[in-house]
């Protein structure tokens, strides 16, 4: 194939021009940190054994990176958005979990910390991966665009027009660590209402793990 024409979702780009293809790792990574953080919680907060999660998200991801690979981009979606609602489908049940114990105080407050810290963090993992996985249509979308031009949210680089310029994982993940610190958008205005109503998700989330911690501290005190 000529240099000048690469084939992105299955299909051959224009020989006059040239799209940047994202790289999948960090999402990948960014699985993997999921998957380990589960091992983190006490027991008692898991839906089912530590280990479960880690061959249901193998056997969801290994798929989706083949699938990628062989241009099958409609089932890397799939598959995609298959194994994000499962992890947070698992978070959820965790953060449920660790609400109804409390007022037991059935777990110490090193587990307490330990178990709020790890949600926390998923949680900021988990958005960052649905934020990068449906805005613009998805990463596979956007390799498709020589720029990022419109999405769901607006980011400053769409502002100031800067040509070629495409979101990555970082991007996403640098957003949903600001909403579940400031609880709001900073620098990235939100556009879309799918896109609200997960930041509204994410920030309840976030808010409700700080309040845990803090009612364990003032009920130590």
């Amino acid at each position: 194939m000529p240099p000048d024409v690469q084939k992105v979702s299955g299909l051959s780009a224009p020989p006059d021009r040239n799209f940047e293809i994202e790289p999948r790792w960090p999402a990948t990574v960014t699985v993997a940190a999921l998957v380990g953080l589960r091992f983190a919680l006490p027991p008692a907060l898991s839906a089912g054994p530590d280990w479960v999660m880690a061959p249901v998200a193998a056997a969801l991801l290994i798929p989706a990176v083949v699938a990628h690979r062989m241009g099958i981009h409609r089932l890397n979606q799939i598959l995609g958005y298959a194994l994000l609602a499962t992890i947070t489908g698992d978070m959820i049940t965790s953060l449920a979990l660790l609400i109804t114990r409390l007022p037991a105080h059935k777990e110490s407050p090193r587990e307490l910390l330990i178990a709020a810290s790890g949600l926390w963090i998923t949680n900021v993992l988990v958005f960052a991966s649905w934020y990068w996985r449906l805005d613009g249509g998805g990463p596979n979308a956007r390799d498709r665009q020589k720029s990022h031009n419109s999405g769901a949210f607006l980011f400053p680089q769409m502002q100031m027009k800067v040509s070629s310029w495409k979101p990555g994982f970082v991007d996403y993940l640098f957003l949903a660590f600001n909403s579940s610190t400031a609880f709001s958008p900073t620098d990235v205005p939100v556009l879309s209402r799918w896109a609200k109503v997960l930041m509204m998700v994410q920030s309840s989330i976030s808010l409700g793990t700080v309040v845990i911690i803090a009612a364990r501290a003032v009920n130590i005190l």
